[in-house]
């Protein structure tokens, strides 16, 4: 499947929590828009951005659900090292990454924002340093500060 582009319908989908228990699509969207991050615990560039989505879910102003695509034990390693608070799904290969492949995924990280109705109005792979700046205002967040020095961008 190719990846889904901004307009499209997002597909529904239940996985598991991190922390136990399952969650919906239906109840982030619910909600209000949310920001789905497909992510693997390995990934550099998904080491690069998890701090700045962390910044935009300490605001309180976006919705941000990690999807990760590892097991349950290298996730909590990952969230507890990289100090990662967002709310963390996990879309493994024993599953075959449901909704990684709904989706249409093939690089992480990879980023859809989600409006309530059910629309994708953001897709972002990899690093982008001009969208992730969007996204911050999508927040109602600077997201950036002087002293940060991040690159442009980096493919996922």
């Amino acid at each position: 499947m190719e990846l889904l582009d901004p307009g499209s319908r997002a597909p529904g989908f239940r996985l598991s929590r991190l922390e136990g228990g399952e969650a919906t699509l239906a109840e982030f969207a619910a909600r209000g828009r949310v920001l789905l991050v497909f992510f693997k615990v390995t990934c550099p560039v998904c080491q690069l951005t998890m701090p700045f989505l962390e910044r935009m879910h300490a605001s309180g102003t976006l919705q941000i659900c990690g999807i990760s695509q590892n097991d349950a034990r290298d996730t909590r390693e990952f969230n507890r090292y990289f100090g990662v608070t967002i709310p963390t799904l996990l879309d493994t290969e024993d599953e075959d990454f449901p909704a990684g492949n709904a989706y249409g995924i093939s690089t992480v990280p990879t980023m859809f924002l989600v409006e309530p109705d059910g629309a994708i109005s953001r897709v972002i792979e990899g690093w982008n340093k001009l969208d992730m700046d969007v996204l911050g205002a999508a927040a109602g967040i600077t997201l950036f500060r002087p002293e940060d020095n991040v690159p442009a961008w980096k493919a996922g």
